[in-house]
């Protein structure tokens, strides 16, 4: 498939760094950053792999700063990295060969919005709550909802998703189009407003999921959707995962249009009660969110209650208040905090992985036996309405036994979902930790493929080298 790119990445050598550094004072002045402290907040990781800080950070105002960055470091063969908010999970905005960041917080403007045809432009540094606020008077908003307050820009390129994935999609489903800096510095538009197109190959889903690897994405066109006219949460407690799981499964075969169905296990509710002040019942639980009409949320919680009865599910209560809904969804929000208080001091490695949803019930049970087994902590959430489902595993990274245990843990986690037709992460990205699992799951010819990709849109390796492809 001709030249490929091996993925193994080098430090540029001391002359070409000192070059580079020199190049973009000159350009930027004081935009262009090299203190340690601040190199070290863009290295943040919330994986255990050990921070890798860039050799220098330039607060990116305009396209055309990123096309002069890039230029610069494509003329001396400097790595070059995007940061959003820095809320990745797989190590994605390390720097392993050094090289320049390229932050991306000034460029937060909603450039264009479309109520009529559902749509906006904003640039990648754009939050999505800062969006959903910019947007509340004119009665659209953007559903994607990770958790985190992810830049727009981040999460296209790690094809983000979250909590009302089930309902909305990812944002696979949600960028129309893109403006990407490639490897020249020269600025690619990969489609338009129009909410489909047959017009030559692919290119927009190209770069959505492509952590950086391939070019800079500057401009994002994404979908809107209608606020609906009444939301309603609600939580049910079962007697078992598997119950739950069931149930989850049945209101989607029938149809009931779940905005958002979340499951929590035991351990996890007893964490989100003392850190969240609840009071639920410390059994497999789950939360949802029904959107629409009075009569259509009135129909759907009745239609869902039912199913949850058939299921083992205790007591199923729903409100429309906003302030109980954002009580509940803070919780949920919160669990990587509400983990992280069961053992201070210790560090909170979070992991996911995606099944069919057939296969949910089997793979958190059988998740859990190793839990135990291994006697680790590691509470668990899922977007059960997907097959999503997420591990907050809390370790002594200071243990060498304990790390042992977790990172057996974690592989036999991901061998289990593959296993079951799944896949090694449904929403974090590959980036630095989850390279080794991406052979197994997809093969070796496609990696070739992705290589050829990679080696035909940024040949000199520049792009956030490391992450995604294995070394060949």
């Amino acid at each position: 498939m001709g030249t490929t790119i091996t993925n193994n990445p080098q430090r540029p050598e001391p002359q070409a760094l000192a070059s580079t550094l020199e190049a973009l004072a000159a350009r930027f002045g004081n935009r262009l950053i090299t203190s340690q402290a601040v190199r070290d907040q863009h290295a943040h990781t919330t994986t255990w792999l050990p921070s890798q800080p860039p050799d220098a950070v330039v607060m990116a105002q305009e396209t055309a700063d990123v096309q002069d960055v890039v230029r610069i470091c494509a003329k001396y063969r400097v790595p070059v990295i995007a940061f959003g908010t820095g809320t990745s999970l797989e190590g994605q905005v390390n720097a392993p060969a050094g090289g320049v960041c390229i932050d991306f917080r000034d460029m937060n403007k909603v450039l264009e919005v479309h109520p009529d045809d559902l749509d906006c432009v904003i640039q990648p540094g754009v939050t999505r709550k800062a969006l959903n606020e910019y947007l509340r008077d004119q009665g659209v908003f953007f559903p994607i909802d990770p958790g985190a307050d992810a830049s727009l820009g981040g999460m296209a390129s790690t094809r983000a998703s979250g909590t009302n994935a089930v309902r909305y999609g990812t944002m696979r489903d949600n960028v129309l189009a893109l403006k990407v800096v490639r490897g020249d510095g020269e600025i690619i538009t990969t489609g338009t407003r129009a909410k489909k197109s047959s017009a030559g190959y692919d290119l927009t889903h190209l770069f959505v999921g492509a952590e950086g690897t391939l070019g800079i994405i500057t401009e994002l066109t994404i979908k809107l959707r209608g606020i609906p006219e009444t939301i309603a949460a609600a939580a049910c407690s079962f007697e078992s995962v598997r119950g739950a799981c069931q149930a989850t499964i049945l209101a989607i075969q029938t149809g009931i249009p779940v905005a958002r169905i979340e499951l929590l296990n035991a351990e996890q509710v007893a964490a989100c009660n003392a850190y969240s002040k609840l009071s639920l019942p410390e059994t497999p639980l789950l939360l949802l969110e029904f959107h629409g009409s009075a009569n259509d949320v009135a129909e759907q919680s009745k239609n869902f209650a039912e199913i949850a009865g058939e299921c083992g599910g205790g007591d199923f209560t729903w409100t429309t208040r906003p302030e109980d809904r954002t009580r509940l969804w803070q919780a949920r929000h919160d669990a990587y905090w509400a983990v992280k208080a069961l053992r201070v001091g210790s560090g909170v490695v979070a992991t996911d992985v995606c099944v069919p949803i057939s296969r949910l019930a089997d793979c958190v049970t059988e998740t859990e036996a190793d839990i135990e087994r291994l006697k680790l902590q590691a509470p668990i959430v899922g977007h059960v309405g997907d097959g999503n489902f997420h591990c907050s595993l809390l370790c002594d990274v200071d243990d060498p036994d304990e790390m042992a245990r977790s990172e057996e843990f974690m592989h036999r986690l991901v061998e289990r979902a593959q296993a079951m037709g799944g896949t090694c992460t449904g929403e974090h990205g590959v980036g630095q930790g989850k390279q080794k699992y991406l052979k197994a799951e997809l093969g070796s010819e496609a990696l070739d493929a992705m290589r050829a990709v990679k080696a035909a849109l940024d040949p000199q390796n520049i792009f956030n080298p490391g992450k995604i492809l294995p070394a060949a």
